[in-house]
């Protein structure tokens, strides 16, 4: 019993001792969650009580604004675009060569003024010519050659040589011929002629033209003749008789044929011997290149004139060469041509109108092809490009004046006009602007490159109703002193505690205005306001940021004029005075 009781005792001693540390723990944990949740008021307290000491201070500063009065007027106000921009000439053009050689020419100098096409460089030319000469033979040759197969061509239509009659026709249709092949036999009969010998002595008074009597043998029928030719060149016949040959035609009615034999008497000088006659003409019609038969155009019997087409050959050969032909001649003039362009690439001449800006080579270089032989500037006239913000290039149109000023050139303003607007816009920065092209024909003492300032005067609207700009407030409010109000020192000052909604000064109040086109002093006012009203507006409005957290105080009073803003790059606009 006694060992059981002081288990007990232990226990509860122990327990004791337990609930001892739990209750010293919790303790400590409270004590942490009261600590953190002072700190925290303690740092919203002191945040708050710097942006109240903040916010006091920008109240006591708008306090301290002080205002102007002033009554409402019209003013003429003019809304003007303003940029500035680099001149460039009228045109310009850098001389390049394609070619290499010696310079021979250049009779200018830098400065000197040149009209379109005067000649500036002359360049040795010797192979060009050269080998000009070679393309112009090889153009011959290949025309000749292409002339040729032409008339090769004209070959395969067989022809009669002579008038006569069809006495033979050797070919039919589908056969091949050679060149010298005979194809048909043309025989003349209405003519006859017979050759027959005469003294020689006899024949030095015979004459071409000369009447002949002819006798038949056989029949003894006599027949005229006349002498066609004479042969002066003696023969000896029977061995001692020396005697010339006489060829005398006659007209056959029919009965004569190469198988009659006749004598004939000339001045009364009888021929030494009879002789056979001869048909005027029997001509052999043969083929001057190898084709095949694709039509015969005549029948044997058929009386023919000369030049009547008789045979028709063809050849897939000729044709061929024919094409080739022209192919090879269109070469040859196709680098003729070339030829001649390059024979003119040697000479430069200047294709614009200006002066000489630079001269790179002279007489005696060697020139390089790619290299810029010298620049040409046309002065006629300036450009320079204006880059206009999209919000205002509808207030630009062709035609419009610009004035034109250049530090260079001091207190002269020169006159341009707007001569081209391109729809190619760029943008950057989600801004886009449009090139406005601008020309200046009075350019005494501008040059290319200088910088100029531009202004196009887009609106101008005489004796409109108008305040100072720095009177509109936002929302487009202005002050307006209230009827029965009277204009004291007091009144001027302007309140201590203040709503927004509420006007800074005793004795005005706030109006609703409808504006509407303004410049860096005036702004118009369309509705609102009368002629005669008396306004109020700061001098000055204070603004300003505080470093520590942030806040931004912003005084009511600000300048509600239209958009429009100042872009700084070159060539870029600035509205002067917003638009309408």
């Amino acid at each position: 019993m006694e060992e059981k009781n002081t288990s007990n005792e232990r226990d509860v001693v122990n327990n004791i001792g337990t609930s001892k540390i739990v209750s010293k723990k919790n303790k400590k944990k409270k004590y942490k969650k009261f600590l953190t949740i002072g700190i925290v008021l303690i740092v919203l307290i002191l945040v708050f009580y710097s942006f109240m000491n903040k916010n006091n201070k920008a109240v006591n500063m708008m306090s301290n604004i002080d205002y102007s009065t002033q009554t409402v007027t019209r003013n003429d106000i003019k809304v003007t675009l303003t940029g500035s921009g680099t001149l460039k000439p009228a045109n310009s053009y850098t001389v390049t060569t394609l070619i290499s050689g010696e310079i021979l020419n250049a009779p200018f100098e830098e400065g000197d003024i040149v009209e379109e096409d005067t000649v500036l460089y002359e360049i040795d030319s010797s192979d060009a010519k050269t080998n000009l000469e070679k393309a112009e033979l090889n153009v011959s040759q290949s025309k000749k050659s292409y002339d040729r197969l032409l008339e090769s061509l004209d070959d395969l239509n067989v022809k009669a040589s002579d008038s006569g009659t069809v006495v033979n026709i050797d070919v039919k249709k589908g056969d091949s011929v050679q060149p010298g092949q005979v194809l048909a036999t043309i025989r003349n009969s209405d003519t006859m002629s017979i050759t027959l010998a005469f003294s020689s002595d006899d024949v030095e008074a015979f004459y071409v033209g000369q009447s002949a009597t002819l006798t038949v043998e056989g029949t003894y029928e006599d027949i005229n003749g006349t002498i066609s030719s004479i042969k002066n060149v003696e023969e000896v016949i029977d061995g001692y008789k020396l005697v010339k040959r006489v060829t005398i035609n006659v007209k056959n009615t029919g009965g004569l044929s190469t198988s009659d034999k006749a004598t004939a008497v000339i001045n009364n000088t009888a021929c030494v011997e009879s002789s056979n006659f001869t048909y005027i003409t029997e001509e052999d019609i043969k083929a001057s290149i190898s084709g095949d038969v694709v039509s015969i155009k005549v029948d044997e019997g058929d009386s023919v004139s000369k030049g009547q087409l008789m045979v028709v050959l063809e050849s897939t050969t000729i044709n061929d060469n024919i094409d080739s032909s022209e192919r090879n001649l269109r070469d040859a003039e196709l680098s003729l041509e070339n030829q001649y362009e390059n024979l003119d690439e040697y000479t430069f001449k200047s294709p614009i109108s200006g002066t000489i800006i630079e001269k790179n080579y002279k007489v005696g270089d060697k020139l390089e092809s790619g290299k810029n032989l010298c620049t040409i500037f046309d002065l006629s006239y300036l450009t320079m490009t204006l880059n206009v913000d999209e919000l205002d290039i509808s207030q630009i149109v062709v035609g419009q004046k610009v004035n034109i000023t250049a530090e260079a050139v001091e207190n002269k303003t020169y006159v341009g006009e707007v001569t081209k607007i391109s729809i190619n816009g760029t943008t950057t920065n989600g801004v886009t602007v449009y090139p406005v092209t601008i020309r200046i024909d009075e350019t005494e003492g501008l040059l290319p490159g200088m910088n100029v300032d531009a202004s196009i005067d887009v609106v101008n609207k005489e004796n409109v109703l108008s305040v100072p700009i720095s009177a509109v407030a936002r929302g487009n409010r202005v002050l307006v002193k209230k009827q029965g109000s009277s204009n004291t020192e007091e009144e001027k000052e302007p309140k201590k505690d203040k709503n927004s909604n509420e006007s800074p000064l005793e004795g005005y109040e706030y109006v609703q205005v409808e504006v509407g086109i303004s410049n860096d002093d005036y702004i118009e006012i369309i509705s609102g306001l009368k002629e005669g009203d008396e306004i109020a507006f700061a001098n000055q409005i204070p603004s300003f940021q505080n470093n520590m957290n942030g806040f931004y105080v912003e005084p009511e009073m600000e300048n509600s004029a239209p958009n429009g803003g100042e872009q700084m790059s070159d060539g870029e606009h600035r509205n002067e005075g917003g638009r309408p």
